[in-house]
């Protein structure tokens, strides 16, 4: 006879392992599905390219806060010395005054009218017109120059302390700048670091690229030349082309030299650090930051109206410039991790040129 065992069921310990672990496939299945990819390299370079820039635009507003800095410590010292000077011919005007009195003690007694002074402000004083009818004329003058020179001291520390704060406040913004750039660059180098180093070695190739076609723009453009003449070009170019030749041609020895945040050469540069240098050597100065060297001179709209040397500026913002090499070319220190030279005019969403 068959057997007719009924099927052993299974524990209810069983169907809870079963089920516990049917239900972490479905989760872990679930998290891979929506698990973020990992960026591809083109979207590595996007990001860090945009954060250079953002690092760049931060560069020229800790760029303007350093030039403030120098200039409030310069007056801030000025200002102090004028004080310091104030007070020393103060105290000789009250020393000339006292020896006066000290006169009339040995003669026979003091003037009450000076003896109130030297016991009181010389403001107190003069608002006892009763006591100037027993001062001689010179004692008069004498009071009257100490008590303008109170005032003007008083007025020069005023000055003083204002610019002291101005100056504590632009130090606290520098120091805020520098955390700023130092934070995107962070940024960009962690992301630089999750690729893979085929992906690092085949960005670095493409810089490379970059690199070897700026060499050859640099072979092709003769020194101080645009190539082509631009048509339609300003008049004058004689005298416009002067010190923008020679800045461009002082621009061109620095090909190669690394972007540094911050740098102004010789060994290397940020943008308008490059274009302030280029220009001091060709006699001409320039303010330090892009935005300043955007009202440098005369604005040129017209791309076809740029001659050689000319500055050329780039965002809305106006946080990068170079120099103008001809050929739809400028000669610019790019960003970090690049190095000084020429690339297409139109990499960039072109503002106005500056002919200084």
């Amino acid at each position: 006879m068959a057997s007719h065992r009924r099927p052993k069921q299974p524990s209810r310990a069983r169907v809870t392992v079963l089920t516990a672990t049917a239900a972490a496939a479905v989760a872990l299945t679930s998290q891979a599905a929506h698990a973020d990819p990992k960026p591809t390299k083109s979207e590595v370079k996007s990001k860090v390219d945009k954060l250079y820039d953002e690092a760049e635009q931060a560069t020229e507003k800790l760029n303007g806060a350093t030039e403030k800095q120098k200039k409030l410590e310069k007056e801030v010292d000025a200002i102090q010395d004028k004080v310091a000077r104030g007070q020393d011919e103060l105290n000789e005007q009250r020393q000339s005054l006292g020896a006066v009195a000290a006169a009339q003690y040995r003669s026979g007694g003091i003037d009450p009218s000076v003896q109130l002074f030297l016991s009181a402000d010389p403001d107190s004083f003069l608002q006892q017109a009763g006591a100037l009818d027993q001062l001689s004329a010179q004692q008069t003058q004498q009071l009257k120059q100490i008590q303008a020179k109170q005032r003007k001291l008083a007025q020069e520390r005023k000055e003083a302390a204002d610019k002291l704060a101005d100056l504590a406040d632009t130090r606290k913004e520098l120091g805020k700048k520098k955390s700023e750039v130092k934070g995107k660059l962070a940024e960009a180098q962690r992301l630089l670091n999750s690729m893979t180093a085929a992906e690092k070695a085949a960005l670095q190739k493409e810089e490379e690229r970059a690199n070897r076609a700026s060499e050859r723009t640099a072979l092709s453009t003769p020194s101080g030349s645009a190539g082509t003449s631009a048509p339609g070009t300003i008049a004058n170019p004689g005298k416009g082309s002067g010190a923008a030749g020679r800045a461009f041609s002082a621009a061109q020895t620095q090909l190669g030299k690394p972007y540094v945040f911050g740098a102004t050469g010789p060994s290397s540069y940020d943008c308008s650090g490059l274009t302030s240098w280029a220009y001091r050597q060709a006699g001409a100065s320039l303010p330090r930051t892009s935005q300043a060297q955007a009202n440098a001179g005369t604005r040129i709209y017209s791309q076809s109206q740029l001659q050689v040397g000319d500055l050329v500026l780039f965002y809305g913002d106006l946080h990068h410039i170079g120099l103008y090499a001809g050929n739809g070319q400028v000669l610019h220190a790019p960003r970090t991790g690049t190095v000084v030279r020429y690339e297409s005019i139109g990499n960039m969403p072109f503002q106005f040129g500056v002919r200084v």
